[in-house]
């Protein structure tokens, strides 16, 4: 069995041992980490930047078994689903039946960001093309059948929650659309 986790990598993002070199927004992220721990320093020394510090090292701590497991799902997809399927399903030439797959995916996918954002990076990097993507995310944003069910027909009743989920339905396929539109003219 061959190893298709570092064949389906562009050559441009892949450096010497075929991982993905850091990307300039990592670098962005240290700049303004660093910023604020200085500014954070000059309003009460060296208590507030460590408070802060340690706060997110508990955060982190607290959610790294999410983001284990969502780059673990988004790895284990990535490689069972075979790319020419996500090609022809969500690749360039899907058009709106690629939308409506993704959208509807979307609306059913579970879980937060932890693992549908690497599941998204996941078919990116398998050949699906950013119409799709950017539907699934949205669907997932703003028609999530799960959280409707559980949380917004419950509390809020069920008139409310048909009415938004009616009126949100257009989105995920207006925002693919566009998405697929803007990235053809940013190339």
């Amino acid at each position: 069995m061959k190893n298709r986790s570092s064949e389906n990598i562009p050559e441009k993002d892949k450096c010497k041992k075929g991982y993905k070199r850091m990307d300039t927004s990592f670098w962005v992220l240290c700049a303004l980490v660093g910023i604020l721990i200085f500014i954070a320093y000059l309003k009460q020394g060296w208590q507030l930047p460590w408070s802060g510090l340690v706060q997110g090292g508990r955060m982190f701590w607290g959610m790294a078994p999410n983001f284990i497991v969502g780059f673990a799902l988004a790895g284990v997809v990535q490689a069972m689903i075979p790319r020419e399927y996500i090609v022809k399903m969500l690749g360039e030439g899907s058009g709106l039946k690629g939308i409506f797959i993704a959208t509807a995916a979307g609306a059913l996918a579970p879980g937060g960001p932890f693992i549908n954002i690497p599941l998204v990076a996941s078919f990116y990097k398998s050949g699906a093309s950013v119409g799709p993507l950017a539907a699934f995310l949205t669907a997932w944003g703003i028609i999530p059948i799960s959280r409707t069910i559980v949380y917004e027909i419950p509390l809020l009743g069920s008139k409310f929650a048909l009415a938004r989920y009616g009126a949100s339905l257009i989105f995920p396929g207006l925002v693919g659309i566009i998405a697929s539109f803007i990235f053809k003219i940013m190339k």
